[in-house]
């Protein structure tokens, strides 16, 4: 019996609360429903995609690596719904899209695949760059359109902006360190164990500033821009790791894996939205790439 897109809608919800529990209040659906409905997605692919923890329900490398799959297909159908009630779509032309770092490395890819198979004449021209120069193009006209990680508490004043996500931070453990005991772990409790910085899009910035206040100086064991180098030197035990949810995946290359626990203090979660220029018409092609952003958002939403 080949699986549903039911059962895939399931398996995403549970992937994105943790929990059956979550899932079926996101669905408004019973537990029972969702668990059965697991069981045969998983008896159909022939191996387990999540496991039961004392903090919730977690997804197995295999599940992690079908999660993928999973999302492109809901992603999939959605466009395929917008697709076929689309009237006057542009058939040519080209898009300038401005992201940054993060962005290029965890959403460009996803939002590239799902505007393409949308608008197959349709080109893409990318600039990847911080966000300050990206709103340089954007204000210049040379952009016409960026996602981005969005400054914290600070308005675009020439730009206007739309969230697409927030993503909270939650420190990353290796599996069996004595913190990840902890359903909640305190920053304080960081004080002299090492960490791994990501030094992109200010991502290290918000625990900084806490660290600053908390008075505590944990000691630097590596800064990088790149989070699959902070995956691995946290999975192998070099050091613990504050980052946003929007960056965590279960498993390093190396197939190590990770713990993720919820943070005590209150760090501003790391916006990201997509952004043009204040007062200026949105192309035929920008309005349809912000469409595609708002389908994606709102399978996020959904799970």
């Amino acid at each position: 019996m080949a699986f549903s897109l039911r059962q895939v809608r399931y398996f995403v919800a549970i992937a994105e609360t943790g929990s059956v529990s979550g899932a079926a209040r996101q669905l408004s659906i019973s537990q029972s429903t969702i668990t059965e409905a697991i069981q045969e997605l998983e008896h159909d692919l022939g191996f387990k995609l999540v496991e039961r923890s004392p903090h919730g329900m977690s997804l197995t490398l295999k599940g992690y690596q079908f999660l993928r799959h999973a999302e492109k297909i809901l992603g999939e159908v959605s466009n395929a719904r917008r697709a076929l009630h689309e009237n006057g779509a542009p058939s040519e032309g080209r898009l300038q899209l401005g992201v940054t770092p993060l962005v290029a490395g965890y959403i460009l890819a996803d939002l590239l695949a799902r505007f393409r198979r949308a608008f197959p004449f349709l080109d893409v021209a990318v600039v990847e760059d911080a966000r300050d120069y990206l709103e340089h193009l954007l204000i210049g006209g040379e952009l016409d359109i960026a996602v981005m990680v969005l400054p914290p508490r600070a308005t675009l004043v020439s730009l206007e902006a739309e969230l697409v996500e927030a993503s909270r931070y939650r420190l990353w453990l290796p599996l069996g360190h004595h913190l990840a005991e902890a359903t909640e772990i305190s920053l304080r409790e960081l004080a002299e164990e090492p960490q791994i910085l990501l030094a992109i899009d200010e991502i290290d910035e918000a625990p900084k500033r806490v660290w600053q206040q908390l008075s505590i100086r944990p000691p630097i064991a590596f800064r990088t821009r790149s989070v699959e180098a902070v995956r691995s030197l946290v999975a192998t035990g070099a050091g613990l790791a504050v980052l946003p949810d929007l960056t965590y995946r279960q498993w390093s290359l190396e197939g190590d894996k990770i713990e993720a626990r919820r943070i005590r203090e209150d760090l501003p979660a790391v916006s990201v939205g997509v952004v043009w220029r204040r007062g200026s018409r949105l192309s035929p092609i920008a309005s349809q790439f912000l469409s595609v952003v708002q389908t994606y958002r709102s399978i996020r939403q959904r799970g």
